[in-house]
């Protein structure tokens, strides 16, 4: 952000002043939201934008080319000669993979012993490559192979920042079999609190194991760098962290798309702004469909009151525009989260239903919790306001969108078995039923040549948050 520490305590002064207010930062007509723990500002921290996909059609021009390519590193040779010290390390590595929650099975454990026993040759060097290059996909990329992840539209970067050729140079070259695997596998703290668990449940509990290895799966699915700060949200957990150095600092209930066609996906994308006193345009779905153009136009004081604005064109279309205000129903605010899928999180004035224990009922999108309170502490964070600013500009009414400086991960993951937001080991309800087409795919010989992207349809979200009944 640029600051200096003194102006770092200043803003979290700032905030934690604004948000002890309570009903100051909720404009008439609206009730207050409830306090949350005193410290909500970690010590500061430089965020840097996080890449959370990967795109394949960027073009550079010829000079920049050029430039590239003078500084790339040789090619490797086509043919990396594996020793026998160095095989009968990745072959210790396969027979301990278990804990990991994978097979030794699936990496020709028995084919890579046998090349072993005949000595250095070109067999071993095929069988180890082919030992080395499975190992190094699962553990990266994940076991479970794209039909199987469900709604899963995350591109994992992993396969670009490490390379398995390049992988298997350096661990040919150094001999660090492990070390140079370990640099692939996840390091958030969940994915060992689950590693732990599968050592501590015994195989007579087939079924809790099974559902452990799916699970720590999903961590490899995703990027093994998730950011310094990002937003997460595990969907059968109705929960929405706010996470520093994979330290949770905020934690936000959540209502989340119902099951069926607007289920909310998993996906990773990038929040560029808050949005202050949003403005909902009404799909055409409810406008014609449901036909509230119409009404809006046949009842201006019923639309006055509902805060619903109609133009009609010289076509005949009718555009439907809710204001800012109490009845918004986005609330007193919205993350400026572009995508595909027209996900993103925002306010509610349906606030009870956070009482909910169940909370898959909306149209896809995410309703949060004390959604001003995160609202206000990520202007502060990324968009360079003080809370005080943040607080008079949410006190508007008016629509203001406030851009970030550099733009922030938000992941929306679906976990059946994780640590809660206080730490504890817990299994969630398959409230979409993802669970079983990873728990057959591990049933199933592992796929080799698997795609990076999902041939699963896009479904925009076609957003009603108006109340539910």
């Amino acid at each position: 952000m640029g600051r200096d520490v003194t102006t770092q305590k200043t803003i979290r002064i700032s905030l934690l002043s604004a948000l002890g207010a309570g009903a100051y930062l909720v404009p008439a007509g609206l009730s207050a939201q409830s306090a949350g723990p005193e410290n909500l500002i970690p010590e500061p921290t430089e965020i840097v934008g996080q890449p959370v996909e990967v795109g394949t059609d960027a073009v550079a021009a010829t000079p920049v080319e050029q430039a590239i390519d003078a500084m790339a590193e040789p090619d490797l040779p086509e043919v990396q000669v594996w020793s026998i010290e160095n095989a009968r390390a990745l072959a210790a590595i396969i027979e301990g993979i278990g804990e990991e929650g994978l097979y030794p099975e699936d990496y020709n454990l028995s084919g890579l012993r046998q090349a072993i026993a005949i000595g250095p040759d070109g067999a071993l060097n095929d069988v180890a490559r082919k030992s080395f290059q499975f190992l190094v996909e699962d553990l990266r990329d994940g076991r479970t192979p794209m039909q199987g992840r469900k709604q899963w539209f995350v591109l994992d970067p992993d396969v670009d920042r490490y390379p398995t050729d390049k992988l298997m140079a350096d661990a040919v070259a150094t001999g660090d079999i492990a070390g140079v695997l370990a640099r692939i596998m996840p390091e958030h703290p969940d994915y060992f609190r689950l590693k732990d668990e599968l050592a501590n449940t015994p195989e007579t509990d087939a079924k809790r194991r099974k559902l452990i290895i799916a699970n720590m799966d999903r961590w490899r699915w995703l990027a093994r760098d998730l950011g310094s700060q990002y937003l997460m949200t595990n969907v059968p957990e109705y929960q929405l962290r706010l996470t520093v150095n994979d330290k949770i600092i905020r934690t936000y209930r959540t209502v989340v798309g119902k099951p069926g066609r607007t289920a909310t996906p998993q996906i990773a994308e990038s929040v560029e702004g808050v949005i202050f006193n949003p403005t909902w345009t009404v799909p055409q779905s409810i406008v014609k469909g449901e036909g509230l153009g119409a009404r809006v136009l046949g009842n201006p004081a019923w639309a006055r009151a509902k805060g619903y604005k109609a133009t009609k064109h010289a076509n005949g279309w009718v555009n439907v525009v809710q204001q800012p205000g109490p009845t918004n129903s986005l609330g007193l605010m919205k993350l400026d989260m572009p995508n595909r899928h027209a996900i993103f999180f925002h306010d509610t004035p349906s606030r009870h239903l956070f009482k909910n224990a169940r909370r898959a009922l909306s149209h896809g999108c995410i309703r949060t919790e004390r959604a001003t309170e995160l609202a206000i502490t990520l202007a502060i964070l990324q968009g360079g306001l003080t809370g005080d600013e943040a607080a008079a500009v949410l006190k508007t009414g008016k629509y203001t969108k406030i851009p970030f400086g550099k733009t922030m991960p938000a992941y929306i993951t679906y976990f059946t078995m994780a640590q809660d937001i206080n730490g504890e080991l817990r299994t969630f309800q398959d409230i979409y039923g993802r669970d079983k087409a990873v728990l057959d795919s591990f049933e199933q010989p592992r796929v080799p040549n698997r795609s990076r992207v999902t041939g699963e349809q896009v479904i925009p979200i076609e957003n009603d948050p108006r109340d539910i009944v």
